[in-house]
């Protein structure tokens, strides 16, 4: 069974970021990249299959030379090959730009699933796996939290997260599922893997290669653009009550609620 996982690299969470004077973007020289963590959902999901099918697992990634030390980490966890679309005219895309290079990408690959993490954490527009299916005419389910393929391998029964509940479908496949915490355990890359990884195939294609012109990807091909970043506002400093113990601080702590926060 072949499993495809679209990767996006990400800021760290935990890097602190910083906009840019003009707001036309961050700063990214000294940030820290990772692989988007609900993307290694993915490539757990495709890994379990490849053990429990045969097949093959293949990464796919969009961005600059940076990105290969992801895309080297999905290798390193037992990922067999990858692809990555490195072309000047590929940044800057919105949601649908970026699905529009994947889908061609992926027309190259065999595959009987489509892995995409439910969201990137860094612009949480959580729509590039609908749109990729709408590209390629797919059946999607979004927000899985369990997933079963049949022995014959044309079917899966989906467990899809909703509000208050858990819905449970089947769809068809090829499809394109979108994952989630609660899937899986990613597993860490072992030793071994890492210095497999060095060896495994990554094939690297840029606009012409995919056949697109520069008007149909990155800022020429998006639907929507994003006009200036802005820092959020600096939280006001805290109040440190004095008083010896509760009896004595709290008429403080509730008249402060009452007269300057007004939340009772």
């Amino acid at each position: 069974m072949n499993s495809v996982v679209c990767v996006k690299q990400v800021p760290d969470t935990e890097s602190v970021i910083k906009i840019k004077p003009d707001g036309s973007g961050i700063i990214t020289d000294d940030l820290k990249f990772v692989m988007n963590p609900y993307d290694e959902y993915g490539v757990e999901e495709a890994l379990k299959l490849k053990e429990k099918f045969g097949g093959s697992a293949t990464i796919l990634c969009m961005g600059p030379s940076r990105v290969v030390e992801t895309i080297r980490t999905g290798l390193a966890m037992g990922v067999d090959k990858a692809v990555q679309l490195d072309d000047p005219a590929f940044e800057g895309g919105d949601a649908f730009a970026t699905a529009k290079a994947l889908a061609e990408a992926l027309k190259g690959l065999e595959y009987d699933v489509i892995f995409c993490g439910k969201q990137a954490v860094d612009d949480d527009l959580s729509q590039v796996g609908q749109i990729l299916a709408e590209l390629l005419g797919l059946p999607h389910v979004s927000l899985i939290q369990k997933l079963q393929v049949a022995d014959d391998k044309k079917s899966a029964v989906v467990d899809r997260q909703v509000e208050g509940g858990i819905e449970v479908l089947k769809v068809l496949l090829p499809a394109v599922l979108t994952t989630q915490k609660g899937l899986n355990e990613p597993r860490y890359a072992s030793l071994p893997g890492i210095m497999k990884a060095k060896k495994k195939p990554l094939d690297v294609k840029d606009l012409a290669a995919l056949g697109l012109n520069a008007d149909s990807v990155g800022c020429n091909g998006s639907k929507t653009m994003i006009t200036k970043y802005t820092a959020p506002p600096e939280r006001a400093a805290g109040k440190i009550i004095e008083g010896e113990g509760p009896q004595e601080t709290a008429p403080k702590l509730v008249q402060l609620l009452r007269e300057e926060a007004k939340v009772i």
